[in-house]
């Protein structure tokens, strides 16, 4: 399913302390260990994702994968675009990145998808009505935020 096509859920942002470069290599690296934990893999298991492990070139790349998301798009320091689906829903999480001024830089995670059929609604009643999605794109953006301010260059 193209893109366009996926209605927006909700985007989040948050402004870093850290050049775009800096934050890149963050998300990717964020990205990865969130996504590969036993848990996550557990859950795409569950809900049947169609990529369930990861795979491919690693830093992240067009057509590497971890569980629940391909990547789809990577434009280092600009975009990296992430699609994925399972039984309830197809979905794409878009982070894009913006220079603000010499090392601040804005990251912006925009959330779309589709929920089908009257599974798919109580899949969105669970996960995004509860309030449950946001917490965790917070989350996952505070991650990336941490790793990116770190002083040396390998992370937190």
């Amino acid at each position: 399913m193209p893109m366009p096509s996926l209605p927006h859920v909700d985007e989040h942002t948050t402004v870093v302390e850290a050049d775009t470069a800096d934050v890149w290599r963050a998300l990717g690296e964020t990205l990865d260990e969130s996504f590969t934990r036993r848990g996550a893999a557990g859950y795409a298991r569950l809900v049947g994702c169609a990529d369930r492990s990861a795979s491919g070139p690693r830093p992240l790349a067009e057509g590497s994968a971890f569980p629940g998301f391909r990547v789809a798009v990577a434009d280092p320091e600009r975009e990296l675009v992430l699609r994925g689906r399972h039984r309830f829903s197809s979905y794409a999480l878009v982070f894009r990145l913006e220079p603000l001024g010499p090392g601040r830089s804005r990251l912006r995670a925009e959330t779309r998808a589709v929920f089908p059929g009257p599974a798919g609604s109580v899949y969105r009643a669970l996960v995004v009505g509860t309030g449950g999605h946001a917490v965790g794109m917070r989350r996952l953006l505070a991650g990336i935020r941490r790793r990116s301010c770190a002083k040396d260059a390998g992370g937190s």
